[in-house]
């Protein structure tokens, strides 16, 4: 596999914009049959660095290949049309006077019998026989996200880049449609680039993230990875919320609500974030502090007081005031649990599930893990 080439290559791109950088040096490669997600919030970059792939924006610097071959770079550029790449934007952009199997139908170039064939396949594989002679008008949202996926899939482009494609559709509608798509992209076997700023989205359907910052991808790996594993503070927020406690480095130990943790390698004064996700932070009933598995479970209890509760539907979310510090922290509950404001508990935290970061580090350093591996699932 590591002979392999890849179906999409992007070397170095820089695009700017009036003296301002919006794309630096980011490079990617994505196999056939991989879909990887472009994902990070409003303006970071990602709908340029897909219009450069696609062809109509031009970079900087840099180099985008497809398949070994050269497509663009500052002086040689072939033709968007001619780069074998389909495109799936936001607005699904239907053309409203055609009918459905003509708009699926309006990128093939082959006689009217092949066109016919192949329309009838695809709309079969989205459920979607009966629907040849409606139009746009005529078709729910997540109907029209259909057809407009299946039209860019119709030429067979051995690359797909999709651009936000399912923000425009019901939420409640999304997870089944996302799941229906990504089925029909693995069939297909191209290469795809989603861009999308929902971690849950690209969570649900990538193989591989990119997350970008700033214009530049910041970390890149499978979603466990980047989940378990961030390499800084703002990619663990970016994924789900998170508790941060603040503290400083003293003879290689950090001083928390939960005891001292080995923080070595670290400089003593040196100011850290001590982070933890809500579902991490457990309640300790029975004040025990040991659980079924006491080697997975830090053995010293903190005590805080229940500032607000709430019932999310398969959780409530509990927040506490700690007796040490006065730091807000928040824990996860399965079902309901309502606790009264005011009612003091114990919690516990997983030391193995938290993850520690230099203070000046909340943005590009990579972290370290209390003990262990740091993992957090």
């Amino acid at each position: 596999m590591g002979d392999t080439i890849p179906r999409l290559e992007v070397r170095n791109l820089v695009r700017r914009f009036e003296g301002r950088t919006v794309v630096r040096d980011l490079s990617l490669t994505i196999p056939a049959g991989q879909v990887t997600c472009l994902l990070g919030p409003s303006g970071c970059g990602k709908s340029t660095t897909l219009r450069m792939i696609a062809g109509v924006d031009m970079q900087d610097s840099g180099s985008i290949y497809v398949d070994g071959k050269l497509v663009c770079d500052t002086v040689f550029r072939v033709p968007p049309e001619r780069r074998s790449i389909g495109l799936m934007f936001q607005d699904f952009a239907l053309f409203p006077h055609l009918s459905v199997a003509d708009n699926v139908a309006f990128g093939l170039a082959d006689g009217a019998e092949a066109r016919k064939k192949r329309v009838d396949e695809l709309l079969e594989r989205v459920a979607l026989s009966g629907f040849s002679h409606k139009f746009p008008h005529e078709l729910s949202g997540g109907e029209q996200q259909r057809v407009a996926l299946v039209r860019a899939l119709a030429p067979r482009p051995r690359i797909l880049l999709m651009d936000e494609p399912f923000s425009g559709l019901d939420e409640r509608l999304r997870d089944g449609i996302r799941d229906d798509t990504l089925g029909l992209l693995k069939e297909e076997g191209a290469a795809v680039l989603l861009v999308t700023h929902e971690p849950h989205e690209a969570m649900r359907m990538a193989d591989e993230i990119a997350l970008m910052r700033d214009g530049a991808i910041v970390q890149q790996g499978a979603p466990y990875n980047l989940y378990n594993a961030p390499i800084d503070q703002a990619t663990a927020a970016f994924f789900s919320d998170i508790n941060v406690l603040h503290s400083k480095v003293k003879g290689a130990l950090t001083a928390t609500p939960f005891g001292e943790f080995l923080t070595p390698g670290l400089p003593d004064e040196t100011e850290v974030d001590i982070v933890i996700r809500p579902q991490h932070l457990k309640i300790d009933f029975d004040r025990a502090g040991r659980g079924p598995n006491p080697t997975a479970v830090d053995g010293t209890p903190a005590r805080g007081h229940v500032a607000r509760s709430r019932f999310l539907g398969r959780e409530s979310l509990v927040e506490f005031r700690m007796d040490f510090g006065g730091q807000m922290l928040t824990a996860t509950v399965p079902g309901v649990f309502l606790p009264k404001p005011g009612t003091p508990m114990w919690l516990m935290i997983r030391r193995d599930r938290c993850f520690v970061f230099p203070r000046e580090a909340g943005r590009g350093l990579k972290h370290e893990s209390f003990s262990g591996p740091g993992v957090s699932t």
